[in-house]
């Protein structure tokens, strides 16, 4: 029986199919813009530049300095540039670094902006940012935040490499473990959540194997559009609040952290989100911690926390900072269990549900 739920759809424009690349022009136009601003990281600067190049007169810029976790000093020179140039939009190439600074440059302006993604980090969908600022990352979700236009065009994804590929697509996956036990998830969230979990279980493996198969990129991208769109629509839970505190306190790598918490904080919730997590437990094994640690393994991401030089102390001032202000979670937390939870995450143990 469905019980009663609130449903709001995405108001987004998705743009999705190869080549959708090639109408950015179209669409700045169609948005009523103008001087579009550029927007990537350092190492892509050269792919920015050059769709700067083919968007032509309608581009005023490229501003290259998008890193992890959303520094508020970088916003502020990424303000000037706009102010600058005169943008009247900006288009956000990359993954979710370079989404993060075109959210956070919209949140203060209210311009509009166009994303077109190159990793599978599916917070383009979401009006939801991240910022760090002080040692701290918070969060504000917002409908100045949402991008108005994302392009998805998975000839984009071809060289994205395979390690990128696969964290990449676990942080994906974490929002739809999420969104499956949120309090306000809905009959939609979930639907998508579970089909974006299938297009992972399929495309990832293969990606893996054959990274330029046009398929699987295909499908992963549908993925990452999916379970995108479900951390857009519900709230966040324990997963996300220890990742956030993790990347922001500690500047551990954003979808590596959430690949290797994922498996962890699924198998925290386990029980006591049985029926809501059994349909996705079927699809990697019938075990959801134990079979999402194995699927991680198999596809070669990263498993353990130390990984990235976190010691014993950090993991508990990461307890202490996690349960301040914690997100709603279908299992109490308290500092004990936050605990220990990290510890397992840093020793890379297969988890028990």
């Amino acid at each position: 029986m469905i019980g009663p739920f609130s449903y709001a759809g995405s108001p987004a424009q998705i743009v999705f199919g190869t080549g959708s690349k090639n109408k950015l022009a179209e669409w700045i136009a169609n948005a009523g813009c103008k001087r579009a601003l550029v927007l990537s990281t350092p190492h892509q600067r050269a792919d920015a530049e050059a769709l700067a190049r083919d968007i032509g007169p309608l581009a005023c810029g490229v501003f290259a300095g998008a890193v992890m976790h959303t520094p508020v000093d970088v916003t502020e020179a990424a303000m000037k540039v706009v102010a600058e140039t005169r943008a009247d939009c900006v288009v956000s190439l990359g993954g979710g670094s370079t989404t993060g600074l075109g959210k956070a440059i919209a949140y203060r302006t209210d311009l509009p902006q166009i994303v077109v993604p190159t990793t599978y980090a599916g917070s383009e969908v979401t009006p939801i940012l991240g910022q760090t600022e002080g040692g701290r990352k918070t969060t504000v979700r917002d409908a100045r935040i949402l991008p108005e236009i994302v392009i998805y065009d998975p000839a984009l994804t071809l060289g994205l490499p395979v390690s990128m590929s696969v964290t990449s697509g676990l942080n994906a996956m974490a929002h739809a473990v999420e969104g499956l036990y949120a309090r306000d998830r809905n009959p939609i969230s979930t639907l998508m959540a579970l089909e974006g979990l299938r297009a992972f279980s399929r495309s990832l493996p293969v990606i893996v194997e054959r990274p330029d198969d046009a398929g699987a990129r295909n499908e992963a991208l549908y993925g990452a559009w999916l379970c995108g769109t479900v951390l857009g629509t519900v709230g966040m839970a324990l997963h996300h609040k220890i990742c956030h505190t993790l990347g922001g306190s500690f500047e551990t790598p954003h979808a590596e952290t959430h690949a290797v918490m994922l498996p962890h904080t699924a198998a925290f919730n386990a029980k006591a989100a049985a029926s809501e997590l059994a349909t996705a437990a079927d699809i990697f094994g019938g075990s959801i911690g134990g079979g999402l640690w194995d699927f991680a393994k198999t596809i070669g991401a990263p498993l353990s926390l130390k990984e990235f030089g976190l010691s014993q102390a950090d993991l508990d001032r990461a307890a202490s900072i996690a349960v301040e202000n914690p997100y709603w979670n279908p299992r109490p937390i308290d500092r004990d269990s936050i605990r220990a939870l990290l510890q397992e995450a840093w020793e890379g143990r297969r988890p028990v549900d």
